[in-house]
């Protein structure tokens, strides 16, 4: 096995926020995958189930039907394969999490087929106590691109703005809504929250100097900068893809138009778009060489594509007076956007070459829909019975996972990029 050591110095950067998240999910992908995955074998002094753990993971993703065999199976131990197959189970995931004599863990796993009773491969990941949660989302992502193919999403992180009372937060956590930490608390509020490609920072809009103001935060140190502070209003910050440029919302010469500034505050902002309406919401295409954004310019509020080399801007979105907030995916085929039907705002996908389009929600209060880094997934903020929860669903609409907290109102959710 491959020895890989982890720590994330983010948790003990940042403090963590008392209320935790919970999930509920609904729905099954269109084909499922049965997997047993057993109990990790350990000596009894390890504080977190890594194996239920992994469990949820794959459980939650609608791509495996897991089973568990109720029984524990260490990575070296044999595997009794017809009494997996018995069970359903075309693979079988077995392991041990070991506390080391400098007070880390080491998970080992294993993963087997049951049908060709071969071994598929396995790892060793060593991680600090507080890290155990990370680990087993590791071994999550490793058992989801062994059996998939694709990355798994399950070490990833979301960031998230949530309000109690007159307390803003801006929050980071889990992509489970777990381990919820807050590098920012406010009495004003936080907006337009974005992670930079390298996952280490986060732009977004804070009114403290009651003015909307885009900072750039770094996670690990603290460290915050206000990057565009010019007259006006500073907004909707969306990261370059080699995570120097910031395109940003400025009023400085009157209407709401498109800008590009260094993402460290150096240099003059440089105007991208003059228009009569009002253009906001930019967001790079995944190449860096066209920028998506949203504009009235036509008389309603519609999506824009702009090619950075030059050139006019060209409208993408029809089928409804009001499409806003454009995500494009990490392959660069989709495009999720909140539409308006029937008096409700839905969020919906549709393949950028001009193919189908898919309604993701129905509650018709949407917002903020994100990608997940693999393209699978857009999480969004929704609103049922008064109060904001966040979803995650399955870019085929058949999955969804619904995160509400015990915190207040939570909003303008961000998928973060995978983890190096």
């Amino acid at each position: 096995m491959r020895a890989l050591l982890f720590g994330l110095c983010l948790a003990l950067a940042l403090p963590v926020a008392k209320a935790q998240m919970r999930i509920d999910v609904s729905g099954v992908g269109a084909t499922q995958y049965p997997i047993a995955v057993a109990g990790f074998a350990t000596d009894g002094r390890v504080p977190q189930d890594v194996a239920n753990l992994v469990r949820a993971d794959l459980a939650r993703s609608g791509a495996f039907r897991v089973i568990d065999p109720q029984a524990t199976l260490s990575d070296t131990a044999p595997v009794d394969f017809a009494g997996m197959r018995a069970r359903g189970a075309d693979s079988v995931l077995a392991g041990s999490v070991a506390r080391l004599a400098d007070g880390r863990y080491d998970i080992r796993f294993r993963l087997n087929d049951a049908v060709r009773q071969a071994s598929l491969g396995g790892e060793s990941l060593v991680v600090g106590e507080a890290d155990l949660r990370y680990g087993a989302h590791r071994v999550a992502d490793w058992v989801y691109q062994r059996l998939t193919g694709e990355q798994g999403i399950f070490s990833t992180r979301i960031a998230f703005v949530s309000k109690q009372g007159n307390r803003y937060r801006l929050n980071v956590a889990d992509w489970d809504g777990e381990n919820v930490v807050s590098p920012l608390t406010s009495t004003e509020p936080i907006m337009s929250p974005s992670w930079s490609p390298d996952g280490t920072r986060l732009a977004y809009v804070s009114f403290e100097l009651k003015k909307p103001v885009v900072y750039v935060h770094t996670l690990a140190t603290g460290q915050r900068k206000a990057v565009a502070n010019f007259k006006g209003s500073n907004s909707a910050p969306g990261w370059s893809p080699d995570g120097r440029t910031l395109a940003v919302t400025l009023t400085q010469d009157g209407q709401s138009q498109i800008y590009l500034i260094g993402a460290d505050g150096s240099g003059a902002p440089r105007r991208l778009t003059t228009s009569p309406g009002i253009d906001t919401e930019p967001v790079f295409a995944p190449d860096g060489r066209n920028l998506y954004f949203t504009s009235d310019r036509g008389g309603s509020p519609q999506i824009y594509r702009l090619a950075l080399s030059g050139g006019e801007a060209t409208r993408i979105t029809f089928g409804s007076t009001y499409n806003v907030s454009p995500r494009v995916s990490p392959d660069g085929r989709l495009l999720a956007h909140v539409t308006r039907r029937d008096g409700r705002y839905l969020v919906a996908v549709r393949e950028l070459s001009g193919g189908a389009e898919t309604l993701l929600s129905d509650a018709g209060r949407e917002e903020s829909p994100s990608f997940a880094p693999n393209g699978r997934w857009v999480m969004y903020a929704t609103q049922s019975g008064g109060r904001d929860s966040l979803v995650a669903a399955s870019v085929d609409g058949r999955v969804r996972q619904r995160l509400t907290s015990s915190a207040g109102d939570i909003r303008e959710p961000t998928w973060g990029p995978f983890a190096k």
